[in-house]
């Protein structure tokens, strides 16, 4: 892990396309300006983790064989 220290105002650049600012510092907080290319995906960190752990979820449900799916389909259109 690369540690930085800024000052209000100040920037780093990551890569050619990212600058990160400090905007504003008011006690244990600081918040950061990002500039980056719109197709590019900035999230916070608990944001990226409920994704990852939705992502898991999901992937962990059992799948419903077609056969099953066609036996409900069956039985909604009979109504």
């Amino acid at each position: 892990m690369l540690i930085l220290t800024r000052k209000l105002g100040e920037s780093i650049n990551i890569g050619e396309e990212i600058r990160v600012t400090v905007i504003g510092i008011h006690g244990k907080q600081v918040r950061l300006g990002i500039e980056a290319p719109p197709e590019t995906m900035v999230l916070r960190e608990e944001v990226t983790r409920r994704i990852i752990q939705e992502n898991l979820e999901a992937a962990s449900v059992e799948s419903i064989e077609l056969s099953e799916i066609a036996r409900l389909w069956n039985q909604y259109r009979k109504g």
